[in-house]
């Protein structure tokens, strides 16, 4: 598949996303959980095989529940007024996402538990992460704050336009991590030469205004440095 095309496919996916979260408040709810679940296990440093359970269970969640708004959207669509086949169809649809929550929530207790008991008697102690690890969740923040920005201002597209610059974003954010990562001056400065060179070409071929650039290089660089000081 041609690069145009794969960017344009994901850019349908990704709206599809965001949405469904616009108009579904209980997706809403099911997103902000899940990252701050995901959080939480980072904080709490779970194992490895832990956090993979605990991600899977909550792609599942939102699979479903975004699953569930398409139908009920198709519904809306065929019955055009009430009838009690519509009303099956969405509370089974319903009840798949409720069974999903509950097993998503029973999962949850029992992996973060001993963590919780730990905290309650030792404190709280925020785990640390390997740089490559903490490079990695900030690339995926970064691109998950750049999607919600451009949902709030409604401009642009996920991967193209409006404000901030996702492309200066991500160039920003790897630049910060191979500084952490290297700890020496000069691949920091040729990285930091290069997310220059990308964030002036946004702007250049008028793609960007200058300002949603500059947003989107702070954006990037500020959340992955707080990330690499949290967690590394």
């Amino acid at each position: 598949m041609p690069l145009r095309k794969w960017v344009e496919s994901a850019n349908y996916a990704i709206e599809g996303i965001l949405h469904a979260v616009k108009t579904e408040r209980h997706l809403r709810y099911h997103f902000y959980a899940a990252v701050l679940i995901l959080l939480l296990s980072l904080i709490l440093g779970i194992t490895r095989s832990e956090f993979i359970a605990i991600a899977i269970v909550a792609i599942i969640v939102l699979s479903v529940e975004m699953l569930n708004t398409a139908i009920e959207a198709t519904v809306d669509i065929v019955f055009k007024e009430y009838d009690n086949r519509a009303k099956i169809i969405k509370d089974i649809a319903a009840g798949a996402v409720l069974t999903a929550s509950i097993g998503a929530a029973v999962v949850g207790y029992i992996i973060f538990l001993p963590y919780f008991k730990n905290t309650f008697e030792n404190g709280l102690k925020i785990a640390k992460h390997s740089g490559e690890d903490v490079a990695i969740i900030s690339f995926v923040v970064v691109l998950i704050l750049v999607i919600i920005t451009k949902t709030f201002f409604g401009k642009g597209l996920p991967l193209r336009g409006g404000m901030p610059s996702g492309h200066a974003a991500v160039a920003f954010s790897i630049w910060v991590a191979v500084t952490f990562l290297s700890e020496a001056f000069l691949p920091s400065f040729l990285i930091l030469i290069l997310a220059v060179l990308v964030a002036q070409s946004r702007a250049s071929v008028g793609v960007h205004k200058p300002w949603e650039v500059i947003l989107g290089a702070l954006l990037g660089s500020v959340v992955t440095f707080f990330l690499f000081k949290l967690f590394l």
